[in-house]
Parts: C-alpha cells; sequence; structure tokens
C-alpha cells in the first residue's frame, strides 16, 4: 500500500491498455494520467523542479515561471504548492478551463496571452511575456521546458525504463511531440537498448516540428508553432502527422468503450493505428504513450457543440444503429392530471 506526504511521489507506471478489442491492432497504450498531476507532464515538472534546487537557483523569494498549454502547468502547480514555491503559467486562450482552474486552485497564477501569430500559434506570444517578465523582475526563474534537458533526461530515467521492463521484446513505439521531451528521452534510451527499437513521432497537422506548413491548432498538448529545441530528428525513425478531426474521433471511439483519454492520447492513438494499417506488422510488439486523461477535455473535445462548430457535424460517427427488438428511447409520458390520479387511488 503505497504511503507518501508530497504529491509528486505517486505515480503509476505500470498500467497499459490492450486495444486490439477497439481497434483491431496489436498496441499497448501505455496509461500516464494516473498521478495526482493527471498527466506525463508530472516527470518532467519534478525533474526541472528538483535540478534547479541542486543548482542552487532556487530562494525563498523565487517565482517559477513557464510557458504552458495546460498539463505541464498542473503539475508545476502541485508541485509549488507542496513544496511552498510561487508559480505563474503563462499560457493561451486554447488552454482548457478546467485546466486553468486546477491551476488556480492550486495557489498559481494564471496568465493567459491574447496575441495570435501570423503562423496561427500562440508559442511566441507566451514566450516574449516571459522574456520581458524575467527581464524586469529577478525573482523568476522560468523553467523553459523547450530548452531544459532535465525535460528528456526525466523520461530517459523513468518513462523508457518501465516500458523495457513490461515489454523487453518491444518493436515498436509510438510517442506524441511536443516540446519532444518525451519523444528524446524514450529514443536515445532505446537508442542504448540490446535490441532495436523503431521510434514513430507521432505530431498534429499545422505543427511545424517536422517541417511543413504552419496552421490552426485548437487542441493542446501536441504540436509546435516553432521548431523545438530539443529535438534530435536522427533519433526518430518515421513520423505520422494527424488531422485533429481524428484525434476527436479516436477520442470518441475510446470513450465509446469506457476509456476517455485526453486530446494528445488520441492524437497518439490515431497516428499509430494509422501507421499499423500501412505496416506489416505482424508479430510485432507496439507500444504507445498515452500522456493523460479526458477530464480535462469534457467542455471541448467531448463537448459535441464545440466540436461541430470547429470541425463540422460529420465530424463524429453516427450514433450506432439501434436493435430491431429493442425500441428507442423517447421523451417521457406527461404527467397525469392531479384529478386522475386521485381516482386511481379511490378505485385500488
Amino acid at each position: 500500500m503505497p504511503v507518501i506526504s508530497a504529491p509528486y511521489a505517486f505515480n503509476e507506471e505500470e498500467l497499459y491498455v490492450d486495444l486490439r478489442s477497439i481497434f483491431g491492432h496489436s498496441l499497448f497504450l501505455k496509461c500516464e494520467g494516473f498521478n495526482f498531476a493527471g498527466s506525463i507532464k508530472l516527470k518532467a515538472a519534478t525533474e526541472m523542479v528538483e535540478s534547479a534546487e541542486r543548482a542552487g537557483d532556487l530562494r525563498p523569494d523565487t517565482v517559477l515561471v513557464e510557458s504552458s498549454s495546460g498539463n505541464l502547468g498542473v503539475a508545476l502547480s502541485m508541485i509549488a504548492a507542496s513544496k511552498g514555491y510561487r508559480f505563474l503559467c503563462v499560457t493561451d486562450s486554447r488552454c482548457n478551463l478546467a485546466t486553468r482552474l486546477m491551476m488556480e486552485a492550486l495557489g498559481s497564477q494564471v496568465h493567459v496571452v491574447a496575441d495570435q501569430e501570423s503562423n496561427g500559434g500562440f508559442l511566441g506570444a507566451r514566450l516574449a511575456y516571459i522574456r520581458n517578465l524575467c527581464a524586469s523582475d529577478d525573482r523568476c526563474l522560468w523553467l523553459s521546458q523547450y530548452t531544459n534537458p532535465s525535460n528528456w533526461k526525466a523520461h530517459y530515467r523513468r518513462t523508457a525504463p518501465a516500458i523495457a521492463r513490461a515489454f523487453p521484446r518491444l518493436d515498436l513505439l509510438f510517442v506524441g511531440a511536443g516540446t519532444t521531451g518525451t519523444l528524446m528521452g524514450c529514443a536515445r534510451y532505446f537508442r542504448e537498448w540490446h535490441r532495436p527499437v523503431r521510434i514513430v513521432a507521432v505530431d498534429s497537422v499545422g505543427s511545424v516540428t517536422f517541417g511543413g506548413t504552419p496552421g490552426h491548432r485548437m487542441i493542446p498538448g501536441l504540436g509546435m508553432s516553432v521548431q523545438p529545441p530539443l529535438l534530435d530528428e536522427s533519433y526518430v525513425d518515421d513520423v505520422v502527422r494527424v488531422e485533429e478531426a481524428d484525434t476527436i474521433r479516436t477520442c470518441h471511439r475510446l470513450a465509446k468503450r469506457g476509456f476517455v483519454f485526453g486530446g494528445s492520447t488520441g492524437t497518439v492513438v490515431s497516428g499509430a493505428t494509422d501507421w499499423l494499417t500501412r505496416h506489416d506488422t505482424q508479430g510485432r510488439t507496439a507500444v504507445a504513450i498515452a500522456p493523460d486523461l479526458g477530464e480535462r477535455y469534457l467542455d471541448t473535445v467531448y463537448h459535441d457543440n464545440w466540436v461541430q462548430d470547429l470541425y463540422g457535424e460529420d465530424v463524429l460517427d453516427p450514433d450506432p444503429p439501434v436493435s430491431a427488438d429493442v425500441a428507442p428511447l423517447g421523451p417521457p409520458p406527461p404527467p397525469e392530471p392531479p384529478s386522475r390520479r386521485r381516482r386511481r387511488r379511490h378505485d385500488a
């Protein structure tokens, strides 16, 4: 029985979902959302803060600052609350309301930038705000998940070894690409492993991480509007790009089987199943990493009005047909008039 005194001390590492019955492919999904931060970002957040502590960069009056689309902000909010630090998260309008409220509940300050760039992204505006803030206030310490090597080292030391223990005959690993911390940490680990593992990066259409044309993206988590400094493409064997409409469909398909995952997970699973469909993987062991769960996406990815406004009414699969011997549900009958109810009681 785990007994902890700090919220970041617990993280479920050994849970996988076998997706064969849902998607028809042999694919094991590593679930990273079962911790008090609700996502894989807990690992990077812990590593970055503790590295700064070891370096002596944190003073009693230090204000931790980071740019985040949501999940890392929650993880840092939780760690800051536990350790007694102040934290400011700089985000943008794509950050889910539930995520912003979670950060504020943990005592963090949240600043939402409104300036969108010509390439459709917000990252440049977020980073400019942080640079100006740090230049004007020496209490601010920018952890910089985009350049901080502790980001990828967290996954080199924890995520990849956990997968290796569970699947000693691993052949394929599908990893979503955001800052590329998870991708680079896992790729570096398996490059040194006892057997070759094919690393497939999953990115969002409209992201420029691996080149291509920048585009408008509404689902936070994966994808970048600038190329991430942590990325070394020599460690990546293949790249799959996923349309956001396919992310939505995959999330809803999982939910219909009882698994409510986040948008990043929907993208990774969609990309992985697309890749597996196009390649002969008979007898090969494939794992995909699910960065988070879906509760914080209930007002976006899982909200029909939000989905249809952005992606059209046809983006979701139609409801399954009702069996011929099961009558469809309809509105309840109108209540009986009070006089009739009284007569029935009297007759009884």
